[in-house]
């Protein structure tokens, strides 16, 4: 008898030994990766502020151990976590990294981002006809602009891409002040070649006394060539890691008009309110182009509130809306608002964004700031 015993416990360890020791591996190698990936992002340059109500990390631009180093977003601000009365706004809207991904994918529970994307909290791209500045004038081998970013080479003929990871010729001067409460970033960029050099100026700052923050820009035409751009914030916002979804109510000051309604079965749009009719799951993905906003400044006002989790935030622009759109994900929700600019040569343009974070009443209707 325990010679059969001793044999079906080696039949089962035959069985299923390997599979019991591929799954703790499995494990292992989970745990090591977010360990690196947890590293990775400690060992990036960051600055650490607080008025007192709101703590945020900001990361630093770096070409070396920088945390974002794409050709997509802005190098300035990209705000890894914000924290205020106990609720964390802003973080990885991603599990994963992959150089050789472009923009991301869905890849079973992980979703995995390539090196253009992978950026996080309010970041901000600037976009040319949705190109890059200079782009179609220059020629394979020639150089065009991506501010914020720096001076890059055009390596052929192909249709420009935010996705595409581009050479970068000349990153210009990055300077970098931090204080208790801000952290004020400046980039300079003269590119002979292309005619284009301007001073990119950008400060992030906490309010004193209260739950609220500032993104202060500056962009002056040190160049020949005027710069014909427009500018919009991303604003991945990961509250509290909450699934997008039904808890999610997204307001704007104006009716909304969509040529390009969400699918019935994932979200609606009811007059300046856009609401998720279930958890988005899987590949699911609500995106749509937002219009009936006006010339005026104040419809750039966005209001997005979580009440499973009592918070939200309001995010105000002091220019008017160029265009607007919505995109999000199962991990991610993102309100993208554009900004147009047009600076000659010797001037400059001035915009600037507010953020409010704040609690919600037991009734789920107004804010506790």
């Amino acid at each position: 008898m325990p010679r059969r015993m001793d044999t079906l416990f080696l039949d089962r360890f035959r069985r299923n030994g390997l599979a019991f020791m591929l799954q703790r591996l499995l494990v292992l190698v989970t745990v090591l990766l977010s360990a690196a990936a947890g590293a990775e992002i400690s060992g990036a340059p960051q600055a650490n502020i607080s008025n007192g109500l709101i703590r945020a990390t900001i990361y630093l631009p770096d070409p070396v151990n920088g945390y974002y180093r794409g050709t997509r977003f802005d190098w300035s601000g990209v705000i890894g976590h914000l924290e205020y009365n106990g609720h964390n706004y802003y973080g990885p809207w991603f599990t994963k990294r992959d150089p050789s991904v472009s923009d991301f994918i869905f890849s079973g529970r992980d979703i995995i981002a390539g090196p253009c994307s992978a950026a996080m909290g309010p970041v901000e791209e600037f976009l040319t006809d949705d190109k890059a500045l200079g782009y179609d004038e220059a020629k394979p081998g020639g150089t065009f602009i991506k501010i914020g970013v720096g001076v890059l080479k055009k390596p052929d003929n192909r249709a420009y891409s935010s996705y595409r990871l581009y050479d970068i010729v000349d990153r210009g001067k990055w300077s970098v002040h931090p204080k208790s409460d801000s952290v004020e970033f400046i980039q300079t960029i003269a590119d002979a070649r292309s005619g284009y050099a301007y001073t990119y100026t950008k400060t992030i700052r906490l309010t004193p006394g209260k739950p609220e923050m500032t993104i202060e820009h500056t962009l002056k035409n040190t160049g020949k060539q005027p710069i014909q751009t427009s500018v919009y914030d991303h604003n991945f916002l990961v509250l509290d890691n909450q699934p997008i979804g039904p808890d999610f109510v997204i307001t704007v000051p104006f009716t909304i008009r969509t040529d390009h309604p969400p699918s019935r079965d994932l979200a609606e749009v009811t007059g300046n309110q856009i609401h998720y009719v279930r958890q988005l799951r899987d590949r699911d993905t609500v995106a749509i182009p937002i219009e009936g906003f006006g010339g005026k400044a104040s419809d750039y006002a966005i209001t997005i509130e979580n009440k499973r989790v009592g918070a939200g935030m309001k995010i105000a622009g002091d220019r008017p809306l160029e265009r607007e759109a919505l995109w999000s994900i199962r991990s991610v929700l993102a309100m993208e608002p554009f900004v147009a600019m047009s600076i000659q040569p010797d001037h400059e343009f001035a915009w600037k964004y507010t953020y409010t974070y704040y609690s919600l009443t037991p009734e789920g209707s107004a804010p506790v700031k």
